[in-house]
C-alpha cells in the first residue's frame, strides 16, 4: 500500500481507475491489478477531497473494503447500504461519479452522503448514523418475500455501533433469520483493536469450507442426542469468545467472523467470497485505520475527520506555467469566535461558578467545543457516543437528583431524541438546558444536517423556553438565562461565526420573554413596516430596515413571545414581517400569527423563513439566497407584499 505524505495538488495518474466507469469493470481485474487500483483510488480520493473539502479520514480507511465489496457483490442488483455516509467517497468514485467529484458539497453538485436520487448504487439515503442495519434488513426481508435471491450487505462504521438503533436491528435480524451480511468497520472509533496472527487464522478457519461443513454436519448429528447440540453451541461460543468479541453477536443469532485486517485486500476478497452466499445473518468484523495511507490523518483521525478545501495561493512572482505548478494551502483560521466557541467558553465559566453543572454530548465533543471542558472537568463530562435518546434521558435522570445538566447537541441530532425530550424532560418539567448547535442552514452537508425544524418541534412543548441569539454576546447571556431557568430551556444558535460582538462574562441572564427594539422607523414613513427578526436574521433585517426605513425588533425569545412588543408593532405599522432561519411552517412566525389571532388583531403579516421543502447542499450564503432570506431576497418579498397590499384588504398569511 502506498503511503502519502501530502495531499496531491495535481490530478494523479490513475490508468487503472480510469478504466473503471462502473463496478462491473473491476470484476475482471486480477488480484495484483486490484491492489494497484486501491492505491490509485486512495490517491484520487486525496486529490479530490483536497479540491472540494469534506469528509476525509473515514473514506481513506475503507478504500480496500469498497473495492472488495464491489468486486464480490453484483451491485447495484445486490444491495450495498453504507453507514455512516462519511465512508462513501470511494464508493462514489467507483460508481460512475469520479468526474463529478470536484462538485462535491457544492451548490448543485454531488451530495456529501449517499442519496437515492443521485445514483442507483446509493440504495439508501444516509445522513444520521446507525440506520444501515434497519434499512438493509428491510431490503433483505422484502427480497425474501418476493422470492428474490438478491444479496444485501450493510457496512456499519465510524462509531455507528454505539447507537441503540443498530442493536435493535441486530436483535431483529437474528430473530427473523434474515439473509444479510453486516460488515463492522471498526476504525478504532468503535469496539476492538484485536488484529493479529491468531485472529486472522481464526477468521480463515471460521470461513473455510471444511469448518462450515464440519460445523453444519455436527449440528445434524448432535441434534439427535438430547442436550448435545446445546452443549456444542455453548462450547463453540466460549472458544470463539477467547479470541474475539464473538459471543455478543452469536447470541443475537449472527455467525460472527473476525476481526480481520480491513486493509488486507486479498483477505477481504476471500472472506467476502465465503460469506456472501451463506444463509442466515452473517457478521464480519474488520479493523481499519481512519485516514489510512495519509500520514497526517493516521496520526490525527479526529482532526482529519473532515477538511476544508485547499485554497490556491497567489504567487509572489509571475505565475508559473502549467496547472500542475499551482500551489495550495489551507485558508487562514477565522479571527472571530464561532458560536460553538462561545458555548465552550460559557460552559467552562459556568462550571467554575456552579459545581452542579454537568456537560453531556452524543459524540460531538469537538464539534460542540467541549474539549476544554472535558479536560478541566472530566468528572462532570459525559460523552455518551452516538446515542441521542440516551443523552436526553440521562440528563433527565441527573436533573431528578439535583444536577444541572447541559446537553450540547446539534439541531438535526436532537430530532433523534425527541420522544425523550417530550416524555422524559418536558412532561416532568425537569431542569435541563439544551445548547442546540447548527441551527438553520448549515451549508455543504445538506438536507440531512440543516437545523430547519427545531423551532417547530420545540415550540409546541408546554413550559419550554426557547431562545435564538443574534450575536455572540446574546448567545452567552441566553445560555446563562436557560441555565438559570428552573425548567427545560433551549438556546439554538447557528454554525460558524456571528457578527463579532464581544461576550460579557458577567453571567447575567436576560429577562425571559423580552424583545429588544433595535431600530425605529421615522414617524412620517408610509407604509410603515416592522421586522420581527429571530436570531441569525436580525443582521439582514437591520440592512433591509435601513433601505426601507423600517422598525426592527430583535425578538430574542421564540417562546414565550414578547406579547407587548408584538402588539405595539401591530398597532403602529401596516405590515409586520417575521424573519427566521427555520421552517416557516409551525415556526416563530406561526407563533406571532397565533398571538395576533388570539388578541383579535387584524394586521397584514408576512412570514419569511425556510420554505416547505428540503433544502439541498451549498454554501450558507447560496442557500439563504435560494430561500430568499438574504437582505435582497427579504427586501424583494416585502416590496412585493407592499405592492399587493395596495390592491387588497389586510390579511394574515404565510
Amino acid at each position: 500500500m502506498k503511503l502519502f505524505d501530502d495531499i496531491p495538488t495535481t490530478r494523479p495518474l490513475t490508468p487503472l481507475l480510469d478504466r473503471v466507469r462502473e463496478p462491473s469493470d473491476l470484476r475482471s481485474l486480477n488480484e495484483t491489478q486490484l491492489l494497484t487500483l486501491a492505491d490509485e483510488l486512495r490517491a484520487y480520493l486525496l486529490y479530490s477531497v483536497g479540491r472540494t473539502g469534506g469528509h476525509f479520514g473515514a473514506g481513506l480507511g475503507v478504500v480496500e473494503l469498497t473495492v472488495a465489496l464491489h468486486q464480490q457483490y453484483n451491485t447495484p442488483h445486490d444491495r450495498l447500504v453504507w453507514d455512516v455516509g462519511h465512508q462513501t467517497y470511494p464508493h462514489k468514485i467507483l460508481t460512475g461519479r469520479r468526474d463529478a467529484m470536484d462538485t462535491m458539497r457544492q451548490y448543485g453538485g454531488l451530495a456529501p452522503f449517499p442519496r437515492r436520487a443521485e445514483s442507483e448504487y446509493d440504495t439508501f439515503g444516509v445522513g444520521h448514523s446507525s440506520t444501515s442495519l434497519s434499512a438493509a434488513l428491510g431490503m433483505a426481508l422484502a427480497a425474501r418475500a418476493r422470492g428474490d435471491n438478491r444479496r444485501v450487505c450493510a457496512v456499519l462504521g465510524d462509531g455507528a455501533l454505539t447507537a441503540g438503533m443498530a442493536f435493535e436491528a441486530l436483535a431483529h435480524a437474528g430473530h427473523v433469520d434474515a439473509n444479510m451480511l453486516v460488515v463492522l468497520n471498526d476504525n478504532e472509533m468503535s469496539i476492538s483493536e484485536n488484529v493479529g496472527g491468531i485472529a486472522t487464522y481464526l477468521s480463515r478457519i471460521l470461513t473455510s469450507g471444511p469448518y462450515v461443513a464440519a460445523r453444519e454436519g455436527g449440528k445434524r448429528v448432535l441434534s439427535h442426542l438430547p442436550g448435545a447440540l446445546d452443549l456444542a453451541r455453548r462450547t463453540e461460543g466460549h472458544v470463539k469468545g477467547m479470541f474475539s468479541p464473538a459471543t455478543l453477536f452469536e447470541e443475537m443469532g449472527f455467525n460472527y467472523v473476525g476481526p480481520i485486517d480491513g486493509h488486507d485486500l486479498p483477505l477481504l476478497i476471500r472472506t467476502l467470497r465465503d460469506l456472501k452466499n451463506r444463509q442466515g445473518p452473517q457478521f464480519l468484523h474488520i479493523v481499519t485505520r481512519k485516514g489510512k495511507g495519509y500520514q497526517s490523518a493516521e496520526g490525527d483521525p479526529i482532526g482529519y475527520h473532515a477538511i476544508t478545501k485547499l485554497e490556491r495561493e497567489k504567487p509572489a512572482d509571475p505565475a508559473p506555467s502549467g496547472a500542475e505548478q499551482q500551489q495550495f494551502s489551507a485558508p487562514p483560521a477565522p479571527k472571530k469566535l464561532k458560536y460553538c466557541n462561545v458555548f465552550g467558553e460559557w460552559i467552562c465559566d459556568t462550571a467554575a461558578a456552579d459545581p452542579r453543572l454537568i456537560g453531556i454530548t452524543p459524540a460531538m465533543r469537538e464539534g460542540s467545543d467541549l474539549i476544554r471542558f472535558s479536560k478541566e472537568y472530566p468528572e462532570r463530562y459525559y460523552d455518551v457516543a452516538i446515542a441521542e435518546q440516551h443523552a436526553v434521558t440521562l440528563a433527565a435522570g441527573m436533573a431528578c437528583e439535583g444536577g444541572k445538566p447541559v446537553v450540547a447537541i446539534y439541531s438535526t441530532f436532537l430530532q433523534r431524541g425527541y420522544d425523550q425530550l417530550v416524555h422524559d424532560v418536558a412532561v416532568q418539567g425537569l431542569d435541563v438546558t439544551f445548547a442546540i448547535d447548527r441551527a438553520g442552514l448549515v451549508g455543504e452537508d445538506g438536507s440531512t444536517h440543516h437545523g430547519a425544524f427545531d423551532l417547530s418541534y420545540l415550540r409546541c412543548l408546554p413550559e419550554m423556553v426557547i431562545m435564538a441569539p443574534s450575536d455572540e454576546r446574546e448567545c452567552y447571556r441566553m445560555l446563562t438565562t436557560a441555565y438559570r431557568h428552573p425548567g427545560p430551556a433551549a438556546v439554538r444558535y447557528p454554525r460558524g461565526t456571528g457578527p463579532g460582538a464581544a461576550i460579557d462574562r458577567s453571567l447575567e441572564p436576560l429577562e425571559i420573554g423580552r424583545a429588544e427594539l433595535r431600530r425605529e422607523a421615522g414617524s412620517d414613513s408610509k407604509p410603515r413596516v416592522a421586522l420581527l427578526a429571530f436570531g441569525s436574521l436580525v443582521g439582514p433585517a437591520m440592512e433591509v430596515a435601513d433601505r426601507l426605513d423600517a422598525t426592527v425588533y430583535d425578538m430574542r425569545f421564540v417562546k414565550p413571545l414578547d406579547r407587548e412588543a408584538i402588539l405595539q408593532a401591530a398597532a403602529g405599522h401596516e405590515l409586520l414581517v417575521t424573519l427566521e432561519e427555520s421552517a416557516v411552517l409551525g415556526g416563530a412566525g406561526s407563533g406571532v400569527n397565533e398571538l395576533l389571532a388570539a388578541e383579535r388583531v387584524l394586521v397584514e403579516v408576512l412570514n419569511l423563513g425556510i420554505p416547505d421543502r428540503f433544502i439541498e447542499h451549498g454554501t450558507p450564503k447560496e442557500l439563504l439566497t435560494e430561500c430568499g432570506l438574504d437582505a435582497d431576497g427579504i427586501e424583494a418579498s416585502i416590496q412585493a407584499r407592499l405592492t399587493e397590499m395596495s390592491h387588497h384588504v389586510p390579511r394574515v398569511t404565510q
